[in-house]
């Protein structure tokens, strides 16, 4: 009944059953251990290339934490101005940079164009000493729109990126709702298309709290383990954050979970376009729906007990986000439709009586 976030949820079975095998014994600390030192092999099998990796605890960190080592102090950060980095990251990556400036771009439904980004380079005016000078791009994978990035045009921001000496980041927090859904492997979407760095994200799909820095360019790993240390994230005992990553990517976990929000947001979607008055915003391609209802429709969704937020106050209509998770019961689901339905249904019927009235 809670569709407020894919954070609200527990842990899945299999990370919990890896953490409980982890807790026996003793191990060697700070990513000495034998779960932190297999990880970079199967980060490497998944991803079909040489990658450097670095567990750490939260996105923000990953985020923050990786920008660190793309963007100088006097650096400039390209991003969207809906991105997570930018508007709910409390100033963690200017801090971590030691003052770079993140720089917004707009884009329709959560993503900056490769277009954008180039007339935005261009006036950059690098070089001069009274300015910023770029340094990084960031895009979200899915998008906080709910969107995703298509290869090419991943390829071509980055394309963009490189020709002018600046480094592409990825934030990664529903990177497997998105792989799930353009149906491509990892590679395709990551270092084949020019991506960096990616912050791989596994906390909202199934672990307790573990995420990963994945740098496919190993040169910019070369600070990073310092960086990660002087924030606080060399984690005592890794192993428990590196034992959840390891049996995430185990016989396609985190796969098999964001297939499952995924299709749940699918069938939310087929549920609610067909009701009156309710209009989604932005097509639904990962595990998040923004859709508009009557404020009287949320109001009786709310007394029935559902949970989501409210994200958006317009005139005649307020919006919502929904997001589904690996443990959204399809019961769940279809109760929401039932109930939405019946209070659009009655939501149209007061305004069309106004109408008459009128």
């Amino acid at each position: 009944m809670n569709f407020c976030s894919d954070n609200v949820t527990g842990c899945s079975p299999e990370i919990m059953a890896a953490l409980a095998a982890a807790n026996q014994g003793a191990a060697t600390p700070y990513g000495e251990d034998k779960w932190t030192q297999r990880l970079e092999h199967q980060f490497s099998q998944l991803f079909e290339t040489d990658v450097v990796v670095f567990p750490v605890a939260t996105g923000s960190a990953a985020n923050a934490l990786a920008l660190s080592v793309m963007a100088p102090p006097f650096g400039a950060i390209y991003c969207h101005s809906e991105s997570h980095i930018n508007a709910d990251e409390c100033g963690a990556p200017e801090f971590y940079t030691g003052g770079a400036k993140l720089v917004t771009l707009g884009g329709k439904h959560g993503k900056i164009s490769a277009t954008e980004l180039e007339a935005a380079l261009s006036k950059a005016e690098a070089g001069v000493v009274h300015h910023v000078q770029p340094a990084a791009v960031s895009i979200t994978q899915g998008t906080e729109a709910g969107t995703i990035y298509g290869i090419e045009e991943i390829q071509t921001i980055a394309e963009v990126a490189h020709s002018r000496g600046l480094s592409l980041h990825m934030d990664g927090a529903r990177f497997a709702n998105a792989v799930v859904s353009l149906e491509c492997s990892p590679a395709e979407v990551t270092w084949k298309a020019g991506v960096d760095v990616l912050s791989f994200g596994a906390t909202k799909n199934g672990a307790v709290a573990a995420e990963a820095v994945v740098f496919f360019n190993s040169s910019l790993a070369d600070t990073f383990r310092y960086r990660r240390k002087r924030g606080g994230h060399l984690l005592s005992k890794m192993r428990f954050f590196s034992a959840q990553l390891q049996a995430y990517l185990s016989d396609d976990l985190w796969l098999h979970n964001a297939r499952h929000a995924n299709q749940m947001t699918a069938k939310l979607v087929a549920g609610l376009v067909s009701l009156p008055g309710v209009q989604l915003c932005y097509p639904a391609e990962t595990n998040e729906i923004f859709v508009r209802f009557p404020e009287t429709v949320i109001e009786g969704l709310l007394a029935e007990g559902f949970r989501f937020y409210r994200w958006e106050k317009g005139e005649n209509f307020t919006t919502v986000r929904l997001v589904t998770a690996f443990d959204t019961r399809e019961e769940d689901v279809e109760a929401f439709l039932a109930a939405a339905k019946r209070y659009a249904i009655l939501a149209s019927q007061s305004s069309f009586d106004k109408l008459i009235e009128v």
